[in-house]
């Protein structure tokens, strides 16, 4: 037996999100048939509301329902220091650290010969805009530790070497209670390469 028509759409939707598989969506769209009507409006509204009224700020590329994000606008930030992240929310992680207090950029992904994604497809183009300007110091390149964002993060050393500022990498390896024996060799090496002067 099959499920009606407008359930196996609901699920279909829902299964377009990511992380979200089969098993994952058929639970939401039961949670969201226990909803009563106010529910559901506020929830479809809150979603027309948000494609609507959220854009890329027209500096970093962090979401924003204003022209200029907070990061931006914010004069009290380290306006010498741009750190690259592949996405939005991975700014959002660095800020829940409460440690670094400069500005952001978006590239909105990775380089990926796989995906037929070139560094045309990113947005890099106004990072070197605003680097021309002359206020930027250093760029800290921080894409994930993955193959793609090694390649994306060693592209941006390459074309930003010449620009007159200090380009550096977020350190990897060994996270906090981690034992050695079941840590991967990648890791290790990384966390090796990475050390530090005590």
């Amino acid at each position: 037996m099959r499920y009606p028509r407008a359930f196996e759409e609901l699920i279909d939707a829902l299964k377009k999100l990511p992380g979200i598989g089969l098993k994952s969506a058929e639970r939401i769209a039961y949670k969201i048939l226990e909803m009563d009507e106010e529910e559901i409006k506020a929830f479809a509204a809150s979603l027309i509301n948000a494609k609507k009224e959220l854009h890329r700020c027209s500096i970093c590329g962090q979401i924003t329902d204003q022209n200029v994000c907070d990061f931006c606008a914010d004069e009290r930030r380290n306006q010498e220091i741009v750190c690259v992240v592949q996405n939005p929310k991975d700014a959002f992680a660095i800020e829940k650290a409460r440690d670094y207090n400069g500005l952001y950029h978006i590239l909105y992904g990775v380089i990926s010969a796989t995906n037929g994604v070139s560094p045309r497809d990113l947005n890099i183009q106004s990072l070197i805009e605003r680097i021309s300007k002359g206020k930027i110091k250093e760029v800290i390149i921080a894409t994930n530790p993955t193959t793609e964002g090694e390649t994306t993060a060693l592209y941006l050393a390459k074309i930003l070497s010449d620009k007159n500022v200090l380009v550096s990498r977020i350190a990897y390896g060994l996270p906090l209670g981690a034992n050695l024996d079941y840590t991967d060799e990648y890791t290790l090496i990384k966390a090796i390469e990475g050390r530090r002067k005590m």
